[in-house]
């Protein structure tokens, strides 16, 4: 159970942190032939070798599942200009909430000017994020952009095992940290 409603006229452009916490999305939503498309915005993911790596995972996914996938620019300097001072602030605080509503309204802007209805992620899909969190980022970008989101729940109703089952049989590269320090990974 994805939680967003059935709409025949919908195309969602649906936000990917990493294969895997996208990965059991993605295959169900294509099971479901939902129209969407997975795009990957980033700009907090360093060093740039990890982004390259998260990236090309995340297009092995879609490639698999006949999804299309998008790129949207790797704009590290504007997020740490963002983020400036807030660089020791602690995972699911100041920082995240800043991270999630950029990155949700570059792509709120880019679904708006391409033909996407709605825009939804997987950013809270992770035990290490807080949905609430993410979903409030959402509602502000929303609320700027004038772009609906629809919100998921990638955790219950099995989606969890699901992902655990896909992560293993796909030998999905999973990365030790959320992407912007790699000294977050010392929380697991």
């Amino acid at each position: 159970m994805l939680g967003f409603m059935e709409n025949k006229n919908e195309k969602i452009l649906l936000l990917s942190c990493c294969a895997p916490c996208s990965v059991a999305v993605i295959k169900k939503m294509a099971e479901e032939k939902r129209a969407f498309s997975v795009v990957f915005y980033n700009p907090n993911i360093t060093p740039a070798a990890e982004y390259e790596k998260r990236r090309d995972e995340n297009k092995r996914v879609c490639a698999l599942y006949g999804v299309p996938f998008l790129e949207l620019e790797y704009d590290n300097a504007r997020w740490c200009a963002l983020i400036k001072g807030l660089e020791d602030a602690p995972e699911r605080g100041k920082r995240c909430d800043i991270c999630f509503e950029m990155r949700l309204k570059r792509v709120m802007e880019y679904a708006l000017a391409n033909g996407f209805t709605a825009v939804s992620s997987v950013l809270g899909v992770s035990r290490y994020k807080n949905l609430n969190q993410v979903n409030q980022a959402a509602a502000r970008a929303s609320k700027q952009t004038g772009c609906p989101y629809l919100e998921i729940e990638g955790r219950k109703g099995g989606m969890q095992e699901l992902r655990i089952t896909l992560i293993k049989e796909l030998s999905l590269y999973s990365q030790t940290y959320c992407g912007c320090k790699p000294k977050i990974a010392q929380l697991a």
